[in-house]
């Protein structure tokens, strides 16, 4: 802690993003970054809190108040091996975590002025790539044994990662044309670059790791021993999203919020379609149903590809405004409304809010059909009982986003050699939490070829 006075005297400061009227208009990042002297400045505001509750809510367990220091006192090759001893990848964290940790900061509790652990730890590794500090291990000593790990997500990707810096012969099975999972195909380029990603590949694959893409492998066929292989990862995310089973759900205009996302960050990445698959907002109403962050993507990416207006609706109550949360109380993490850079853009958000048709004309959308409902305790306790409120109103959409989340996934019995990690094993949930399962995981592979 190079300056106990730093809380008290400097303010946070966020780096923000590009203007509204500048970032619309193409799919570059829209955060912005901080001179490096206002970025030390930031690093210096982590205090000797004794406790570090920011490294309890990290799935990862970083230790920001040690990195932050280094980056205060000017030592970035200090803060980078201090930050990558925890987190494999954190241009990616830098980039799309919601940050756990800043939530659970003790600055958090004390004035909602955390620090700004998620900024910084981006600075530092987009430092250690400058500066050259990220080279590829030339030393690292084969042991004989091949993992094969099947999906290369976040979770996939950092499992491989741990095992092949300890020595084992990865191979990875992608079913996409290039890796990352939802990193790639679901996270828009607006908020993560996809250069960002093969940078990292190229480093993963100068180490030895081999990838093998457009290779689906049939799950079923783990259910019965293998050998070719002497263990294998299953990191195969959550494919199966949340369906709406309306009436008019197959009228076209109606898609899930990843056909969308995925099909525009392959359009970016030079891919064509021709006019019937192409899934565009341009010139339309459009209609995101889900209020999480995948739905707030499908809002940005609207903008971007010229909609004429965008609604946002969510079933669920509207979130408590402001930074405390009554039913989840400091360090834990506060459900809270969260207003993110495409809300800024332009957005009706509105929530109890039910969908009950989709409606159209020559097989084509016109429109969406809902009611506004209440929430009411459930007198026999659990799930509250949906009543309707008012009338039902139809809100006009040429396009509708169903960005309602992903089915958890379920798995036969596997032999011993076969783990399941990231969401494939959770359900789907946060980059940062399917990265710290890739990497238990690895330990779990680890131990069991050890015996």
């Amino acid at each position: 802690m190079g300056n106990p006075k730093a809380f008290l005297e400097i303010h946070r400061q966020e780096a923000g993003y590009r203007p509204i009227h500048d970032r619309i208009h193409d799919f570059g990042e829209v955060e912005q970054t901080l001179s490096t002297r206002e970025r030390k400045l930031q690093a210096s505001r982590c205090m000797d809190c004794g406790v570090p509750f920011c490294h309890w809510a990290c799935p990862l367990g970083n230790k920001a108040p040690e990195w932050n220091d280094a980056l205060y006192k000017g030592d970035w090759e200090l803060a980078y091996r201090l930050l990558n001893s925890t987190n494999p990848f954190p241009e990616f964290t830098g980039r799309i975590c919601p940050a756990l940790c800043e939530k659970a900061c003790v600055l958090n509790r004390f004035n909602h002025e955390p620090t700004t652990n998620r900024e910084d730890e981006a600075a530092i590794v987009e430092a250690a790539f400058r500066e050259g500090y990220i080279q590829p291990r030339t030393d690292i000593v084969r042991n004989g044994k091949k993992v094969a790990v099947i999906g290369a997500g976040p979770a996939g990707l950092a499992a491989v990662n741990d095992l092949n810096l300890m020595g084992y012969s990865v191979t990875v099975f992608e079913k996409n044309e290039a890796a990352g999972g939802l990193l790639r195909y679901g996270i828009p380029n607006f908020k993560l670059n996809k250069a960002i990603i093969d940078r990292r590949l190229r480093l993963l694959e100068a180490e030895g790791i081999e990838f093998k893409y457009g290779e689906a492998v049939d799950l079923e066929t783990l259910g019965e021993p293998r050998t070719s292989y002497d263990a294998y990862i299953i990191a195969t995310g959550t494919p199966t999203a949340r369906d709406l089973k309306a009436p008019g759900r197959e009228l076209k205009g109606v898609h899930f919020a990843l056909e969308l996302l995925s099909q525009q960050n392959r359009v970016l990445a030079g891919m064509e379609f021709s006019k019937d698959e192409r899934i565009t907002a341009k010139g339309k109403d459009v209609l995101v149903i889900g209020g999480g962050d995948t739905g707030s993507d499908c809002i940005g990416t609207a903008h971007r590809q010229g909609c004429k207006s965008v609604t946002q609706i969510e079933i669920m109550p509207k979130p408590v405004e402001g930074p405390e949360d009554p039913q989840n109380p400091w360090p834990n993490w506060p459900r809270t409304l969260k207003t993110t850079s495409s809300h800024e853009e332009g957005c009706i958000r509105r929530w109890n809010i039910n969908t009950l048709e989709f409606l159209g004309e020559n097989g084509k959308l016109t429109g969406v059909r809902v009611q506004e409902i209440d929430w009411k305790p459930n007198p026999e306790g659990g799930r509250p009982i949906m009543v309707e409120k008012g009338k039902p109103e139809i809100i006009k959409a040429e396009l509708v986003l169903l960005a309602m989340g992903f089915l958890k996934p379920e798995h036969p019995e596997y032999p011993e050699n076969v783990f399941v990690c990231g969401d494939a094993a959770n359900g789907a949930s946060l980059v940062v939490r399917a990265m710290a399962s890739g990497k238990q995981t690895a330990m779990k592979v680890a131990s069991f070829l050890q015996r």
